[in-house]
């Protein structure tokens, strides 16, 4: 990717962050702008969290690049490291062989070809974690689990669908409706997943919100249910909480025309926006993760991923995570109630495009 910093000599430019612009000033400098004629750049909210983020700033003009652009930058001074530039990451085996990206695994393969593999790729996709009679009751479990939750609960996401109906498609705290999936969480076999990366991880889920189930409906219009390309840290917090481990358990199997996760390879070690990304603005490669009923697929917070819209068939999947311990001293629960409150608002102001393919 290149970045273009020459200087703008016809736009209205603007720093909305805390010791700098507030809101109500970038809008005044915003509008003030307008009224000469000139273009509009508005940078926000890459240090903290504040009015540019939200939706809570209205922007007359000026493109969201512009301030993913100078994110790169400010990244880049923060963590010292260079933005991405083509052929800068590779994949290799443990044997220093090509690494094969296709690769999937299985519970008894070598723990440490698994490990290597996560390190490299930022993903893994492993079969037949857990059995098919677990995730038919599971299934059968959020059937009988979706009449507890209703549309603005500020538990559950919904979403449009062509034929002006409304679907849920997220449901928070699944596993206080399913006692299938509560011993699930304490099982063996899901809590040696933590453990893959090697840095400690502890299994926590979001506050009051240890795993989440989701339908995958099919013909959405308006809301999220099918997330296009994004950073599971593209909220905030990446240099507190990356790299986290999100797990992915197939409920019921999920190919191309079911609603499959994508992954970039490599994403996790490239300085690159951490969302608004189309497929192919990058060199790293596209990975499709085709699952079977049972299996698992985890990635690391900073892997870019999206679900593809089912087409054929509609999906079932829950998804968690495990964390890195905190830091001693850090007080983090205020940051996080911050970054959850623009998570939860996010699909009542933002919509995935129809039949997105990333």
């Amino acid at each position: 990717m290149s970045v273009d910093f020459s200087p703008c000599e016809h736009c209205g430019d603007v720093f909305c962050e805390v010791g700098a612009f507030t809101g109500e000033q970038c809008r005044a400098v915003l509008d003030a702008g307008r009224a000469a004629g000139l273009g509009l750049r508005l940078h926000g909210n890459q240090l903290g969290h504040g009015p540019a983020v939200g939706g809570r700033l209205a922007r007359a003009g000026g493109l969201l690049p512009d301030l993913l652009d100078w994110w790169l930058v400010l990244r880049g001074i923060l963590d010292d490291r260079p933005i991405h530039t083509p052929g800068a990451v590779g994949f290799r085996g443990r044997d220093g062989g090509p690494l094969d990206l296709a690769r999937s695994f299985a519970c008894d393969d070598d723990p440490a070809d698994i490990s290597h593999f996560l390190h490299e790729a930022g993903f893994l996709h492993l079969r037949s974690i857990f059995r098919d009679d677990e995730m038919a009751a599971i299934a059968a479990d959020m059937e009988r689990a979706a009449p507890a939750y209703h549309d603005g609960d500020g538990r559950s996401w919904w979403a449009g669908t062509a034929d002006g109906g409304r679907r849920l498609v997220r449901m928070q705290a699944f596993d206080e409706h399913s006692a299938t999936a509560r011993a699930l969480l304490d099982d063996a076999r899901f809590l040696r997943l933590g453990a893959i990366p090697g840095d400690d991880h502890v299994h926590t889920g979001l506050p009051g919100n240890r795993i989440e189930a989701l339908f995958k409906p099919i013909g959405i219009v308006q809301g999220i249910s099918d997330v296009p390309w994004h950073k599971d840290c593209s909220l905030g917090r990446h240099s507190y909480d990356c790299c986290s481990l999100t797990v992915g358990v197939s409920v019921t199997g999920a190919g191309a025309g079911s609603g499959q996760l994508r992954v970039m390879a490599g994403s996790h070690r490239a300085l690159v926006w951490p969302a608004i990304v189309s497929s192919g603005q990058y060199d790293l490669p596209e990975v499709a993760l085709p699952t079977r009923t049972g299996d698992a697929t985890l990635h690391l917070s900073c892997t870019l991923h999206m679900a593809e819209p089912p087409v054929e068939r509609e999906r079932k999947v829950m998804y968690t995570s495990f964390r890195l311990p905190v830091m001693a001293g850090i007080d983090v629960e205020g940051a996080r109630a911050a970054i959850r409150a623009v998570r939860e608002g996010a699909h009542t102001i933002v919509s995935q495009a129809p039949g997105h393919r990333g």
